[in-house]
C-alpha cells in the first residue's frame, strides 16, 4: 500500500466514521425518546446534535483537544530547540509547517492533531523536552509528521471530539434518568422496566461503542509512522532511544482524557494503576518493546 492509498483510505475512514456517530447517536436519543413517549422529538434533536458534533470535530477539534490538555503556543525564543527541529524537518520534508504547542507537564509525551497538513498541530510536553536530546526530540518530531502526512490526524481529531460527545451525552441523560427514579404505581410499572432496560443499554453499550470506535484506528499507523519518521530522519536510533525513555518514564500525564488517549505517542496511562492495565487490553497502541525492536533492526 502506497502513501496515497493510506491519505485515501484515512479519508474515507473519517467519513465512514461521521456515518457511524450519526445513526448511532441518533438512535440512542430516539430510544430515550421512545421510553417518555417522544420519539419524534429525541430523534430530531439526537440527528441535529450528531450533526453539529460532526462537523465540529472536522473544523474544531484541534482547538478542542488543545482546548481540553491545556496546551499553549511555544514561544520560539524560549522553546528554540524544539521549534527549529520542526522548521528544519518540516523544510527538509517539502511540508507546511505546522503550529508548534507545549504541555507544561513534568511526563514525556506528544501528539499531533489537525485536518489536514496545512492545519496541523505538533505538541510536546515540557517534560520531553528537558529529558530528551536534540536527535531524540527530531525522531519524536519525524513520528508525528508522519501522523500529518498520512492524514492519520484527521481521523484521530475527529475520534477524539465525537467520542467525548457520545460519552458526555449518554452520561448526563444516564445520570438524569437514575436520579428522576422511577414511579412505584403499577399502572407504571411495564413502562419503569422498559426504562430501566434502557438505561442499563446505554450505560453499558455506550463506552463499548466508544472504545469500538478508537480501536478502529488501526495499531499499524504506529508501525507506519515510526517508519516513515526514521525515513525522514535517517537515523531511526533515534525515535528507538526516545520511546525506551518514554517508557521507562513513570510520571502520569496530568490533562487527558480516554478520548484522547490515542492520540499521543505513548499511551498516556501509566502502568502502575488498574486503569493502565485495563486500557492496555484496548489500547490503539501497540507494545512500545516491540516498536523498539523495529527501529533498532533498521
Amino acid at each position: 500500500m502506497t502513501v496515497y492509498n493510506i491519505i485515501s483510505y484515512n479519508k474515507l475512514r473519517s467519513v465512514f466514521l461521521m456515518i457511524i456517530f450519526i445513526i448511532f447517536f441518533t438512535s440512542v436519543f430516539y430510544l430515550i425518546g421512545l421510553s417518555i413517549g417522544n420519539s419524534q422529538l429525541y430523534l430530531v434533536l439526537g440527528l441535529l446534535i450528531s450533526l453539529i458534533s460532526s462537523l465540529s470535530s472536522y473544523f474544531y477539534s484541534d482547538k478542542l483537544i488543545l482546548f481540553s490538555t491545556k496546551a499553549i503556543k511555544a514561544d520560539k525564543r524560549k522553546y528554540f530547540n524544539y521549534y527549529t527541529v520542526v522548521e528544519n524537518l518540516t523544510i527538509a520534508e517539502g511540508m507546511p509547517m505546522p503550529k508548534v504547542y507545549v504541555i507544561d507537564d513534568n511526563s514525556m509525551n506528544a501528539f499531533a492533531t489537525g485536518r489536514n497538513p496545512k492545519n496541523s498541530i505538533i505538541c510536546v510536553t515540557t517534560g520531553l523536552l528537558s529529558k530528551l536530546n536534540r536527535k531524540e526530540i527530531e525522531g519524536v518530531v519525524a513520528h508525528e509528521l508522519s501522523h500529518i502526512k498520512n492524514y492519520d490526524i484527521l481521523l484521530s481529531s475527529m475520534v477524539s471530539v465525537l467520542v467525548g460527545a457520545l460519552v458526555f451525552v449518554t452520561d448526563m441523560l444516564s445520570r438524569r434518568w437514575l436520579f428522576g427514579g422511577f414511579s412505584s404505581d403499577n399502572d407504571n410499572r411495564n413502562s419503569n422496566i422498559f426504562n430501566l432496560i434502557l438505561i442499563l443499554v446505554v450505560i453499558i453499550v455506550t463506552p463499548l461503542t466508544a472504545t469500538l470506535i478508537q480501536l478502529a484506528i488501526s495499531r499499524k499507523r504506529e508501525f507506519l509512522a515510526d517508519a516513515s519518521g526514521a525515513l525522514i530522519t535517517r537515523y531511526p536510533k533515534g525515535l528507538a532511544n526516545a520511546l525506551e525513555k518514554i517508557s521507562n518514564d513513570n510520571i502520569a500525564l496530568k490533562n487527558y482524557s480516554g478520548a484522547t488517549a490515542h492520540l499521543f505517542i505513548s499511551n498516556p496511562f501509566k502502568n502502575n494503576t488498574l486503569k493502565s492495565k485495563f486500557s492496555n487490553l484496548f489500547s490503539t497502541h501497540p507494545l512500545i518493546n516491540e516498536r523498539i525492536k523495529i527501529l533498532r533492526s533498521m
